[in-house]
């Protein structure tokens, strides 16, 4: 890994989950690690049920806008966590991946995506740990 390790979120539009990941990760370690998120197939916007979700964390994620994933995001990247992608997200030799396999809150009323974003604050929280020590 680099100086500052860099962080990959990937799902299927970048609209859910993904962005409540880089939006953790970016909240809870600052500067010091770099965060990137795309999807295989991206959606017009950031769900608005994630983005009032992570508001109540005091969280902003309503600039996001979903993008699609790169060869040269995951070429950049240290650690790609897929949450959904399947065969879309592109795999490197050499790269650390991991599979979050999270219900996706698209559909869903804010009740039912608050377990999954807390589930998501669990596993940056966790990751952060790995990463800076």
């Amino acid at each position: 890994m680099t100086d500052r390790p860099t962080v990959l979120f990937v799902c299927v539009h970048n609209a859910g989950r993904s962005q409540m990941a880089a939006g953790y990760l970016r909240h809870l370690a600052g500067d010091r690690i770099d965060v990137l998120s795309a999807g295989s197939e991206p959606a017009d916007q950031v769900n608005r049920v994630a983005v009032a979700a992570m508001a109540e964390e005091g969280i902003d994620i309503a600039a996001a806008a979903p993008r699609v994933l790169t060869d040269d995001d995951v070429l950049e990247s240290d650690i790609v966590v897929t949450m959904g992608c399947g065969d879309a997200c592109r795999f490197y030799p050499g790269k650390r991946y991991e599979d979050w396999v999270l219900d996706d809150p698209a559909g869903r009323d804010l009740e039912a995506v608050r377990p999954i974003r807390d589930e998501i604050r669990r596993r940056v929280e966790h990751l952060i740990g790995e990463l800076l020590p």
